[in-house]
């Protein structure tokens, strides 16, 4: 096994050096930051360069927590992180819980081994601590090398994510694992991943296994078929101890994400605002357990906890009666509803006949375009056609690992039918990814 770890350590050093870095970003201006390091050929360090970028809300006076979008494995993954921290609707969630930001991008080459950093004990727990250290100094909050996690990840993102939780449990608030989770037992069949343990500091963590219905729960065979029995295994091992963990199946995609976000967001949100300190620097409270709702697993519908009459260590666990409502709907057709519309842009600019705004997302739905109109009449839509393929359609595209796509989607619109010296009136409207407008 040590000559295996061995190997891997000097093919991944040596792949890492022959490919350049990932050198295509969004630009990082405050209040973006970014920091990178190259490779360690240290043993137990990380084996290759990885750069977090972190958007910190502008104003913020002290940040309660870091909100953390973890790619998954493979070259078009890891790339896809760059992108992670200028996602809009994760800015929203962020926000609104004071919290920063953060996507790490790390450089693993096509076809080499995930597991060098997907599992945190092989450095990339200890990066990351070192990234939010050094993007503290940066960003002028040094409280963010302090504050709690929120963990989301797809994938060896999802493995990532578990394991950070069953190494750091009183750091983290709570972890969405999307396509993946830890490795419990030993699987021969993949014997280069290190199998983890359930401390008892970890039940007391929210943790939500997510996935596709395509990864072995309806359709069993294929590339990822196995991913339903790594799923059940950890949710039967958390939640037969009392851990706070549901499972959440996407009744239409496979590994991809999907509208997976729709749930997310608002389930991290409740979260959050149970758990995160009002002052920056406390301790994490715990999750109130009298709001719980449960379900069975691989059911549709749930239930108080009072009056839940199956076995309770076997269930779904739900943190309130909202997501609960919400988890019924996802599991069902994915289509969670939402009856608020988003927030309306702001700094509306013109220049020539070039319109230029502001906008923040809808916590719940999300941006999918902006009309244009032009005395009161719709003259456009940017983008022209909102474009998704893994879900709904949404404003900045998305990638295989819920990430925007690049080039970065502007909000700006240039009006080529306007005469000039006319005098016009431009109002921009908002939609959500449900079609609600905003003001």
């Amino acid at each position: 096994m040590r000559i295996l770890a061995l190997f891997l350590l000097a093919l991944a050093g040596s792949a890492s050096a022959q490919k350049a870095p990932y050198d295509v970003f969004p630009e990082a201006a405050p209040p973006y930051y970014r920091v990178r390091y190259e490779a360690s050929d240290k043993p137990g360090e990380l084996v290759y360069p990885v750069n977090y970028t972190v958007w910190v809300p502008p104003g913020v006076k002290a940040l309660r927590g870091v909100i953390v979008h973890q790619h998954g494995c493979g070259e078009g993954s890891c790339k896809s992180g760059l992108t992670g921290a200028f996602d809009l609707h994760w800015q929203a969630l962020a926000k609104k819980h004071d919290c920063a930001l953060l996507a790490p991008s790390y450089e693993q080459p096509d076809k080499a081994e995930c597991q060098m950093w997907c599992d945190p004990r092989n450095g990339s727990s200890a990066a990351f601590q070192k990234g939010l250290v050094d993007l503290g100094a940066q960003s002028g909050h040094p409280e963010l090398s302090k504050v709690p996690w929120a963990l989301w990840g797809h994938s060896g993102g999802g493995h990532w994510a578990g394991g950070m939780v069953l190494m750091h449990p009183e750091r983290v608030a709570a972890a969405w694992l999307r396509s993946g989770v830890p490795l419990l037992e030993a699987n021969p069949s993949r014997s280069t991943i290190k199998t983890h343990t359930v401390p008892e500091a970890a039940l007391s963590v929210p943790i939500m296994c997510n996935l596709g219905t395509k990864e072995g729960v309806t359709v069993k065979e294929g590339r990822f078929a196995g991913a339903w029995a790594s799923n059940e295994a950890f949710f039967n091992a958390v939640r037969s101890r009392g851990g706070l963990i549901g499972v959440s199946v996407d009744p239409f995609t496979a590994h991809e994400c999907g509208n997976q976000r729709y749930l997310a967001m608002p389930w991290l949100d409740a979260c959050l605002t149970a758990r995160l300190p009002k002052t920056s620097g406390e301790p994490l409270k715990a999750m109130p357990a009298e709001n719980a709702w449960l379900a069975p697993l691989l059911g549709t519908e749930a239930a108080p906890v009072a009056k839940f009459s199956e076995d309770k260590t076997k269930a779904v666990w739900l943190p309130n009666e909202a997501i609960a409502k919400a988890w019924t709907q996802y599991v069902k057709d994915s289509a969670v509803t939402d009856t608020t519309p988003p927030p309306a842009p702001t700094k509306v600019k013109i220049k020539g006949n070039e319109i230029t705004w502001e906008a923040g997302a809808d916590l719940e739905s999300g941006i999918a375009s902006f009309t244009i109109e032009r005395d009161g009449v719709a003259i456009g839509s940017v983008p022209e056609k909102s474009a998704n393929p893994y879900g709904r359609p949404i404003f900045q595209g998305l990638q295989y690992s819920d990430t925007p796509v690049q080039p970065l989607v502007k909000m700006v619109f240039t009006d080529t039918k306007a005469e000039a010296g006319g005098k016009y009136t431009y109002r921009v409207i908002a939609v959500n990814t449900v079609g609600l407008k905003s003001k």
